[in-house]
């Protein structure tokens, strides 16, 4: 499978699950830091973080490793994450099985440190992610919206 990179902003990017050899390549684009957020043993076929490790430490690579189960999801992981960001050196590359996790992670945070939940949502559509539900944030109605101070709605009932 082939990894497919999606620039967050200069400084963070997120991917689905890379590779051993996937390192040497983000390596060579400039990363310096990788965040894992994807849980050994999630699924067969993925790599554990010990290969991934040591891929990172011969391409010199630093690498955190802070698995998080998407239904578990919270506010520690947030903070770790956060705190990870703080003092990897930049640019930091996460990842985890599609990048979900990983953009949520920083979204949450980005949140958290005062970025609006609309730019947040705006940008993770841009980049393919719907993070709506993680943010909280409800889209706009696009429907018939009753005005506001109305205290009444016009119904018609067809084939009662």
């Amino acid at each position: 499978m082939t990894m497919e990179i999606k620039q967050v902003n200069s400084t963070f990017s997120v991917s689905g699950q890379i590779s051993a050899d996937d390192v040497a390549t983000l390596a060579a684009q400039g990363v310096s830091s990788l965040i894992c957020n994807r849980p050994d043993g999630e699924a067969p076929d993925q790599p554990n973080v010990p290969e991934i490790e040591a891929a990172a430490v011969a391409a010199g690579i630093e690498l955190a490793f802070l698995p998080v189960v998407t239904s578990a999801l919270n506010e520690q992981n947030v903070t770790d994450f956060l705190a990870a960001l703080e003092r990897l050196p930049t640019p930091v590359h996460a990842y985890c099985r599609t990048g979900t996790r990983s953009i949520t992670l920083w979204a949450l945070g980005q949140r958290r440190l005062g970025v609006a939940p609309g730019e947040l949502l705006a940008l993770g559509r841009g980049l393919g992610y719907d993070l709506g539900a993680a943010l909280k944030v409800t889209p706009e109605p696009t429907g018939h919206v009753r005005p506001a101070g109305a205290s009444h709605y016009d119904i018609l009932i067809v084939g009662a």
